[in-house]
């Protein structure tokens, strides 16, 4: 168990050197962590990051980082993710109506009952996808430019 343990030590660190190993100001890596976290918070299941890297190549981020942060969501956190983003879209728009039996929906109310879910989901996203990205960018460009001041030293 111990082995396994500093074996699972061992990769973190290699993957932090390998982050800070990569090319570009601490602005151009902080960018590119910020529009790959929030990317990753869309339920865009194998375009996010395409996404990450388009917004990255956009904004002059790195394209490495943003393409990793954007599993922020993964098998694990797909779930519980993409339910709290739900809840912050129906904070902002309001509870959607009850599913009862979906066999006795006409197709105008299925379209409406998707759009009421889709609306709440991608707003939420949306919301909570800028404010880690923010945060998470922010806390990166702070690191990366107080270590790159310790590097020069």
């Amino acid at each position: 168990m111990r082995k396994k343990l500093l074996n699972l030590i061992q990769k973190i660190r290699k993957f932090f050197i390998w982050i800070w190993r990569q090319e570009g100001t601490p602005a151009e890596r902080a960018r590119g962590v910020a529009l790959g976290v929030f990317s990753g918070c869309f339920p865009f299941f194998g375009f996010q990051t395409l996404i990450g890297i388009s917004l990255s190549r956009l904004f002059k981020g790195n394209l490495l980082l943003a393409a990793t942060a954007t599993w922020i969501s993964n098998p694990f956190s797909y779930a519980p993710l993409f339910w709290f983003n739900y809840k912050v879209g129906e904070a902002f728009l309001g509870k959607g109506t009850a599913i009862g039996d979906v066999s006795q929906l006409s197709g105008r109310e299925l379209f409406d009952q998707g759009w009421t879910f889709s609306s709440r989901l991608l707003l939420g996203s949306s919301i909570v996808g800028l404010f880690m990205g923010l945060l998470l960018g922010g806390l990166c460009y702070v690191l990366f430019k107080r270590l790159s001041v310790i590097d020069q030293n």
